[in-house]
This record gives C-alpha cells, structure tokens and sequence, in this order.
C-alpha cells in the first residue's frame, strides 16, 4: 500500500497542537484520512492517546496501515463527525483537529468521481451511508440544481448548468463524471472555458458538498467540539479548503469567543443564497460550560509558506484557524 497523501501546514499544525504531556485527555483528530497529522502528533508525544474518526472506512484502515506501530495509540472510530460528537462521552480532549480537505486518495485513486481529470461513475461519497452525485442528480428538479450548484459552489453561471445538466439528463447521457465535466464546459461561455480554473470546478465542488452535507455536519460539530474541549489549555484547530468553510469557521470561533456580531452569521455571502433551502442555517450562539472561555490565536488564518505550495500544490488555498480554552478566573 502507498501512501498517497501529504498533509498540509504539517509545522504549524506541531507547533499549534503539540500535545500537553501533562494533560490526561486524547487527541481527537475528526478527520483521519491517511493519519498523516496524527503521525506528526503522535511522534511529539508518544504517551499521548488519539481517536482517529474518518466517515471512510477504507480510509480508517489506510490509516491504520500507515500509522504502523503508533497505531496502538489509536482508537479508530468509523463515523462522520458530527454524529461523533453527538454521541461523545469520553474524556475531554485537551487537542482537536479537523482538515476539511478531500484526500489525494479520493481524488486519484478511490475511482468514486471526486475529480474532473478522470472519467469516473458519479459518485463522489465519502461514506456509503449517503446517496451517491448519480442519485442526487436523477431527480433533483432545475431549480434546486441551480440552487446546489451557486450556494455551494458559488458558480455565477449555475443556472445555465443546471439547465443543461437537466436536458442531457433527460436524454439519458449523464454517466460518468466525463460527462457532467462535457456537459458543464458546454454550457458556460468560451471565455470562461479558458480561465484560470476548470470550468466543471465549481459544480464539482458544489455536488460533493451536497452528496456529503459537508457545512451543515461542520456547522453542527463544531459548537459541540467546543464545548467538549478541556478548559486546562486545550486547543482546536480547523483546516479549511474554500470560502464557505472558513466563513463557517471564523463565525463559530469568534461567537464562541463571545463576540455576539458572529451570531447569526452565515456562510454564504449573497443575499438571495441565503435564503436558499440549501444554505447552511445561521451561525448560534456557541454556549461554553460554565466558567470556561475561548480565546482565538489567530486572528488571521494561517497560510502555508511558498515553499510548501511549491512542494505540495494542493496545500495553496488551505487555511487554518485556531482557538485555545482556559478557566475563568474567580473574581474576589
């Protein structure tokens, strides 16, 4: 088995999330992939104990594999991690980490339709628990396609693709990834063909956040992430991909801080999105167990450096947030 993975910001990720030697709580790493950050984790704290969580299970024993004897450390848990933290009793984590980016396994090697550079079935799933992109888009109306494709991949022309994806829909001739990525670059204008990104790109990325409901398991975890952190210097850090991800992110954070102008924020920017059906619901007020606060530690997402980028291209629009939890001190 190859690893196919790199991860992303692996020094700041260290030096952010070293683990507390002294702090009797796990590691939770709520996105486990290859266990690429829970290696590095790991190895700075070799006591320490991890839960790996992975909605995957392929990616559960790749993890596994990889992590070789360190996988002792680990107690592997198969399950989204939104239903992860509902349903979590243990002790507190005194380090969580959540990287919200699609493995390099599942772009180039799971043969599931991640990516437009492959002719693939539609699937785009990262847990069979779900219905696959070929389901979603066999009878979805125009409307609600349209809707998909601008609020999650934030796509001016969705509503020239939805059109068009309905019609070759109907003709029977949408198989395969191959031919969502024909049918997508048939329908925008030829300037747009030749820009900087693929035009199927933001369908693509739209389809799978609707298949997964990536923002609304993210919107959900993250308040109770929050709240189950250990209040003796436990940290959290999110590593995001996209706009509405760190959007999401950021208002959860500061409204976890306390800063009441986050609540009722939302993820989405423009103004008839928002009141779409498909639109994540606005941001709560995040309520912390009594006497315990968070403290964001970075005000500005951390960027990889142009190194990384230049060794690791897929790294280039990660972001990553951080926030720390201590005790309130009695006032006497």
């Amino acid at each position: 088995m190859e690893r196919s993975h790199v991860p992303v910001l692996p020094a700041e990720i260290v030096e952010f999330l070293k683990p507390d030697t002294t702090n009797a709580g796990p590691v939770v790493d709520c996105t486990l992939g290859e266990g690429g950050h829970s290696a590095l984790l790991l190895e700075h704290a070799p006591d320490s104990r991890l839960i790996g969580v992975d909605a995957d299970a392929t990616m559960i024993e790749r993890a596994r594999h990889f992590l070789g004897p360190r996988a002792s450390q680990v107690e592997f848990v198969c399950a989204w991690y939104d239903d992860f933290w509902l349903s979590y009793t243990g002790a507190r984590p005194h380090r969580i980490l959540f990287d919200l980016g699609i493995s390099t396994f599942h772009l180039a090697g799971s043969g599931r339709g991640f990516t437009f550079r492959e002719d693939e079935p539609l699937d785009m799933r990262l847990s069979d628990s779900v219905m696959s992109a070929a389901e979603l888009l066999s009878g979805i109306s125009q409307e609600d396609l349209a809707d998909i494709i601008y609020v999650f991949g934030e796509e001016r022309y969705s509503r020239r693709i939805a059109a068009a994806i309905v019609r070759v829909r109907s003709a029977g001739g949408l198989r395969t990834t191959g031919d969502l990525v024909e049918t997508v670059t048939s329908a925008v204008p030829a300037a747009y063909r030749r820009g900087r990104i693929n035009p199927a790109t933001r369908t693509f990325q739209a389809l799978r956040i609707a298949v997964n409901a990536e923002l609304e398991r993210l919107r959900t975890a993250l308040p109770r992430a929050l709240a189950a952190l250990s209040p003796d210097h436990g940290r959290m850090a999110v590593i995001t991909f996209h706009s509405l991800e760190d959007r999401l992110v950021k208002w959860a954070f500061r409204a976890a801080s306390g800063d009441e102008s986050a609540v009722g924020r939302s993820a989405v920017t423009a103004k008839h999105s928002t009141a779409s059906k498909f639109a994540p619901k606005l941001i709560d007020t995040v309520a912390m167990p009594e006497g315990e606060r968070i403290t964001i530690l970075t005000r500005r997402p951390v960027v990889p450096s142009y190194e990384e980028v230049a060794g690791n291209p897929a790294s280039r629009s990660a972001k990553l947030r951080v926030v720390e939890k201590t005790r309130i001190e009695e006032s006497w």
